[in-house]
């Protein structure tokens, strides 16, 4: 565990994440988690008469991925304050491998004169490098010297 105050994020790239091949088993085990059975998950024989003509991973299961990915570091100091401007960019196909990249946009005051807000970009990308969802994760993080 590698212990990060709020002073000590700088802006600019964090890191990149190795890839991950999203399956088929993925896409039933998240229908069965969340109840979202909608045929463009579900129903290739739909699916061939729709625009993609296959079927499309769940939005939340690509953003829970992608996510997953990137908590490799545990920070004490830090905590998950929440997620703003999530955006599904491409669909992600069975067979598609995403691969999540992370850098710091923003750091700004909370109303805790104990903490402070990060703002850490997430980028997803598929195997020919197209974006495929991007949202900013917010970190709750602790002040090494309180605001005054």
């Amino acid at each position: 565990m590698k212990e990060t105050y709020f002073e000590e994020y700088l802006e600019g790239p964090r890191k990149t994440t190795t890839g991950r091949t999203i399956t088929e088993a993925d896409i039933v085990l998240h229908a069965g988690q969340t109840g979202d059975f909608y045929p463009h998950h579900m129903d290739a024989e739909w699916c061939a008469t729709q625009p993609f003509k296959k079927r499309i991973a769940h939005g939340t299961l690509v953003f829970s991925v992608a996510v997953g990915m990137t908590a490799a570091e545990i920070n004490p100091r830090a905590m998950s304050y929440g997620y703003d401007k999530l955006r599904f960019i491409k669909p992600v196909f069975i067979g598609d491998t995403i691969v999540s990249k992370t850098s710091i946009t923003e750091k700004r005051e909370h109303k805790r004169p104990s903490h402070g807000i990060v703002v850490e970009k997430l980028d997803v990308t598929n195997q020919h490098g197209e974006t495929v969802l991007v949202c900013e994760h917010l970190l709750i993080v602790e002040r090494k010297l309180p605001v005054t």
